[in-house]
């Protein structure tokens, strides 16, 4: 992960409903839900959540997929959990204490 990405990451959650949309996503887990759904869900208009989910999408944090007629979101734990350890990789590096956080990273969910 380099600091773009993150950056990128991080603007995106810097948002309310972003970062609402995102928890939803990653308390769903790997299923994820469609957009009627997470509009239904969080009280956001069509128009609205579009723009969410697209600078969430943009960002790495979510991806979607088509099933049938439905589009279905997902958080992107790769992004999230590569974010962390770009945050935390140092830590503490100057100083005597041990602080680095053990990250256990599942390719189906967090």
């Amino acid at each position: 992960m380099d600091k773009l990405n993150v950056i990128n990451a991080l603007d995106a959650l810097a948002q309310e409903s972003r970062l609402d949309i995102f928890r939803l996503l990653v308390e769903k887990g790997p299923e994820g839900y469609a957009v009627g759904l997470i509009g239904e869900k969080l009280g956001l208009p069509h128009a609205t959540l579009s723009f969410h989910l697209d600078k969430l999408r943009q960002a790495g944090l979510i991806e979607n997929q088509k099933q049938g007629r439905a589009t279905i979101y997902t958080a992107n734990y790769d992004v999230l959990v590569g974010s962390i350890r770009y945050l935390t990789d140092n830590c503490c590096k100057e100083s005597d204490m041990d602080c680095r956080i053990e990250i256990k990273q599942k390719k189906e969910c967090c």
